[in-house]
């Protein structure tokens, strides 16, 4: 049936060609001072790559008619500021598009190098390791289906899966080290099902109709943004159309949904949108024995009192439930084995918050107030059976107030500064039960607990250009603590300093490089585990902030304005980190599992570093080619441990150490309105750790979570065979009078590429579905191996977009 629908909607972007489109849309908006926030007079406005263009007039207004449909920029430039390009948006015949261009200003030297206008701008705080994504990317990107968590696995440093999970490994760190921001306000959530303790779920809560563009960052992080070791997604959101109400009506390939912006009162205009899945019935036409649903709600308001206050009001949630696919019929032993471990679930979380801007000359005051949760219900019963006793049982909450304050500064003498605070108050509750086998004995893990406690810090970046702006320099500071234990409540011992340059050795050239020293509290359902008796296990063993070195250094050639070839090295150090008291494996090499990570004792004792080169070529000017290509060498690796815990000087690969990863990412326009793309991916094998069929076989230990258990004493020394997929993607668009028409057809994996792990040990069944006992040894079962399929199903889906 799927490829039914396929080829019914390549039957239709075919025909479609006989319908007569509406070519002339409309791009205006104001030019102002980023600073100051006034408006620029007359400043030039010009549509990028064309010589159509208009002069603002004497408040920056400008308005810029007869514009081809389709992703376009803008170049805008006035006497004394730098011209800037910005970032591809879409105009379509729908509405009219407002656009509003902030400029900085330029320096007076005479001799300065000349950097011609690009998309791909530099900033003093960040030369190396930034990616700007704009939103033509995300649209158009091949496998991606509207996902920035999928499209972001085509840059450099980060790892890609070939299961159906959103889990974010950058440069060899771990699933929970990584933050991200939605115009200013942290988002402790991305995904959908999200993996408590760390970054995984299936797909992104944040809808890509409202997203400009995303910053990501893989190191050099500005000091107003803590707790992170590896990377952080930086969203920014467009405004609601302050003439009309606009709506985007969305089917694509895992969910439908509906979009609304438009003016709310004279100054405010509001963005508004939900959305729900059909993975329930995708996944049951695939066969999996998984059937989630999920749904979320999203919606911005911006109110501009005047010229100089600015109150934006944003909010995200999200609603998921998984059940299982108890009903299937003959399933096979792949799927057998999945309905017997994995736990339904209900999951919700949500963000609220405001941003204040109040601007004045040549300077402004940020405040943010938000508030997050994040709740938990997994639940798994015997034989699947509500009747008879539960295996897990596990209910956890989190929820985060949060306030930050920043003052942001251009000075007479070209200092541009930043000095702020932070002060959160958070709270997290669990209720466990789980049955385990540890250390050779049946256990049952239970326990209620709740912790709460209090969070704070301050930070200071201060950035300046030298020689002709040949030279920009910056250097920030930040201190953190909590209220946790008196160790991470002492500010000084998390002193934060980072310090990055940019020097350019002529008008293509430049050579970019930061070192810096960043902290990242565990995860609640770390900091939060207990004792039956609610006693905090972690707290005792002075389980505190996790630190972390990087020093980055890096190449960068610019061509032609639209491509910019990077070449960097890095090199990462991880000191403090938690290690698990059960199994002697840092938590860094855990955070894929479907339910949560963290909760479980440890020691901060353990040691790593990750390192390796990463070579980027981004181009939107190769023959109307836009692509990206990312290859990533790299290694990642932690110190062994003695049988006292204590780090040794030998390193063992973690669970991250896959060596090379490759990306080729490329999309053309053909004709007016036809958009082909491909991307192809290759993974290296990662590590893997074998399993022990001793143990594994055993009742006690089977019955207990019904899967089998790894041999950590052969931790991480076997590899897996190497990943590879090819996604391609085909857009058509139409435009008429007062609406538009998107259809898009995209296949993932086309070639049906099977990776394939190792064999997974499970108990001999009887014809009745009961485990044969080991007629040879009282206790344990007989077992076989099943085939451990990590994915490769060829994925073919269709989507509309409809625009009014």
């Amino acid at each position: 049936m799927k490829y039914r629908i396929l080829l019914g909607l390549i039957g239709l972007l075919i025909f479609g060609q006989t319908l007569k489109a509406q070519n002339r849309c409309v791009v205006k908006g104001r030019v102002f001072d980023a600073v100051s926030q006034e408006g620029i007079p007359f400043a030039n406005v010009l549509l990028y790559g064309t010589t159509i263009g208009v002069a603002a007039d004497e408040n920056g207004q400008f308005r810029l008619e007869n514009v081809t449909p389709g992703f376009v920029r803008l170049e805008v430039s006035s006497i004394g500021y730098k011209t800037h390009v910005t970032g591809e948006f879409m105009v379509n015949t729908a509405a009219e598009r407002t656009e509003n261009v902030g400029l900085e200003i330029e320096a007076t030297a005479l001799e300065q190098v000349t950097v011609k206008a690009s998309p791909y701008r530099k900033t003093a705080d960040s030369p190396v390791s930034l990616q700007r994504i704009g939103i033509a990317e995300i649209e158009k990107n091949p496998g991606g289906n509207r996902d920035i968590s999928k499209v972001v696995q085509s840059m450099p440093g980060v790892l890609s899966s070939p299961a159906f999970r959103n889990d974010f490994v950058v440069r060899g760190g771990g699933p929970a080290e990584n933050r991200f921001y939605l115009d200013e306000v942290e988002l402790p959530n991305l995904n959908h099902f999200a993996t408590q303790g760390a970054s995984g779920g299936v797909v992104s809560i944040v809808n890509i109709d409202f997203v400009r563009e995303v910053n990501f960052y893989s190191g050099a992080f500005p000091a107003a943004c803590g707790n992170m070791l590896s990377s952080m997604l930086d969203f920014h959101q467009i405004e609601g159309n302050p003439d009309r109400i606009k709506v985007r009506a969305t089917v694509g390939a895992t969910d439908y949904g509906l979009s609304l912006d438009g003016p709310l009162l004279p100054k405010t205009t509001f963005l508004v949108s939900a959305r729900r899945s059909y993975l329930k019935m995708l996944f049951g036409i695939i066969g999996l024995p998984f059937l989630p649903v999920y749904n979320d709600f999203q919606f911005k308001t911006v109110t501009r009192f005047n010229p100089k206050n600015e109150l934006t009001i944003l909010g995200i949630g999200a609603y998921d439930v998984n059940h299982l696919n108890t009903d299937m019929k003959d399933p096979d032993d792949g799927q057998k084995y999945l309905l017997n471990w994995l736990p339904e679930s209900r999951q919700w979380s949500y963000t609220v918050g405001a941003t204040f801007k109040h601007y004045g000359n040549n300077w402004h005051h940020l405040f943010v107030l938000s508030r997050s949760g994040l709740h938990n219900k997994i639940e798994k019963y015997t034989d699947n059976d509500e009747h008879k006793p539960k295996t897990v049982d596990f209910r956890s909450g989190e929820t985060e107030n949060k306030f930050r304050f920043e003052h942001r500064r251009l000075t007479s003498a070209g200092y541009k500064l930043n000095v702020g605070a932070a002060l959160e108050y958070a709270q997290y509750d669990n209720t466990t039960f789980r049955r385990m086998f540890v250390g050779g004995e049946a256990a049952v893990q239970d326990y209620s607990r709740e912790l709460n406690m209090w969070k704070w810090a301050v930070f200071g970046q201060v950035s300046k250009a030298f020689f002709q702006e040949r030279l920009l320099l910056s250097f920030g500071a930040r201190f953190d603590g909590c209220s946790y234990t008196s160790e991470t409540g002492d500010l000084f011992r998390q002193f934060s300093p980072r310090f990055s340059f940019s020097y350019a050795l002529s008008e293509q050239w430049s050579l970019n490089g930061n070192i810096g020293r960043y902290y990242q509290l565990p995860a609640y359902t770390t900091l939060g585990y207990a004792d039956s008796r609610g006693v905090l296990l972690n707290k005792a063993t002075k389980t505190g902030y996790i630190g972390s070195g990087h020093y980055v250094a890096g190449l960068e050639y610019r061509p032609g304005a639209l491509t910019k070839i990077t070449l960097e090295g890095f090199y990462k150090t991880y000191d403090r980190y938690p290690v698990s008291l059960i199994d002697s494996v840092a938590l860094a090499n855990k955070g894929t599992d479907y339910v949560a990570v963290g909760d479980e004792p440890v020691r901060p004792v353990g040691e790593g570093r990750a390192y390796g080169l990463e070579l980027m070529l981004r181009t939107q000017e190769f023959y109307g080619i836009v692509a990206s290509l990312a290859y990533t060498w790299y290694y990642s690796e932690f110190k062994a441990l003695d049988h006292q815990l204590h780090p040794t000087g030998r390193y063992i690969p973690s669970s991250w150490d896959n060596r090379h990863i490759f990306s080729l990412t490329a999309t053309r326009k053909v004709g007016k309105n036809w958009d082909f793309g491909l991307k192809w991916r290759y993974v290296a094998g990662g590590p893997y750790t074998p399993y022990d069929r001793e143990t594994s076989s055993r009742i006690e230990a089977w019955d207990a979570k019904h899967q089998p258990y790894y041999d950590y004493s052969r931790f991480n020394t076997g590899r897996l065979p190497a990943f590879h997929q090819l996604d391609i993607r085909v857009d058509r668009s139409f435009y008429f009078r007062k609406w538009a028409l998107i259809l898009y057809a995209d296949i993932q994996n086309i070639y049906n590429y099977k990776a394939l792990g190792p064999a997974i040990p499970v108990p001999v069944e009887n014809p009745d579905g009961s485990y044969q006992k080991d007629p040879d040894r009282e206790g344990y079962y007989l077992m076989r191996t099943i085939k451990n399929e990590l994915g490769g199903t060829v994925l073919p889906s269709v989507g509309i977009i409809i625009d009014f």
